[in-house]
């Protein structure tokens, strides 16, 4: 008998009700970021890698559009979080994904209590959502740093035409 393949991609997209029953039943050290993950690059990708490698399972919060758009502003996203959801869902080192509508993910950081949170080095230590409570429970907080040049801001405006 073959091996079971991967989950397909939307299966990994869970409520927070389903993520916090997911995160008791799973063993090892859970791994928690979050983003818009708007049109997924090179960054973003080395980015859940190196938040995969800190743990055994990695959940991503992923802003819903309304979240997004207060945050980036009416343009964004470019693409629905449904699909975005898909996109990380698809990724081998990615293990949930869940939406939130909040602005930060501290909710959600607060219900699932990860025992690492990572987040870009562009976070300064005490920008970082969540890591009190992270911290509180003995938990990591770790930033990776980012891949030069990369951003989807500056991809948006390269295909637009306003940057080389």
């Amino acid at each position: 008998m073959a091996a079971p393949g991967p989950a397909a991609p939307s299966a990994k997209l869970l409520s927070r009700q389903a993520a916090v029953a997911w995160r008791r039943g799973v063993g090892g050290a859970v791994v928690f970021t979050n983003g818009i993950f708007d049109v997924l690059h090179r960054g973003h990708v080395a980015l859940l890698l190196a938040a995969r490698a800190e743990g055994d399972r990695l959940v991503v919060g992923l802003n819903s559009d309304a979240s997004a758009r207060r945050l980036k502003g009416p343009e964004r996203p470019i693409n629905r979080a449904e699909d975005r959801a898909f996109v990380l869902g698809a990724l081998g080192c990615v293990d949930a994904v869940v939406l939130f509508d909040e602005d930060t993910p501290a909710e959600l950081v607060a219900a699932l209590q990860p025992d690492v949170l990572v987040k870009g080095a562009d976070y300064g230590p005490g920008q970082i959502v969540g890591a009190d409570v992270v911290e509180a429970r003995g938990g990591r907080v770790v930033r990776v740093p980012l891949e030069p040049g990369y951003s989807t801001t500056r991809l948006i405006a390269k295909v637009r035409g306003d940057a080389a």
